[in-house]
């Protein structure tokens, strides 16, 4: 049997976690995530921000008002939106 030897290039995978293609990957599932929220609660109002941070790129969906915050409290709306129920 052949030893493999394998080295990550951390400086080139922080460089790809970061970078703009991967941030509109993100916001494009977060958009999804938020339009399907919306579908379940129609008076509700969700935000998608996506921003690089540290080693890596983050998608942040919330609820913007009360019928979002009370429903999500009530149903876990963006839990199920994001496919967990």
């Amino acid at each position: 049997m052949s030893k493999v030897d394998f080295k990550l290039n951390l400086a080139g995978l922080n460089e790809i976690m970061k970078s703009g293609e991967m941030q509109s990957i993100l916001d494009a599932k977060g958009n999804e995530i938020a339009s399907r929220a919306k579908s379940m609660c129609p008076k509700g109002e969700y935000s998608v921000r996506t921003y690089p941070i540290n080693f890596i790129a983050v998608c942040n969906v919330s609820a913007e008002n009360f019928w979002a915050i009370k429903d999500g409290y009530e149903n876990n709306t963006l839990l199920k939106a994001l496919g967990g129920g």
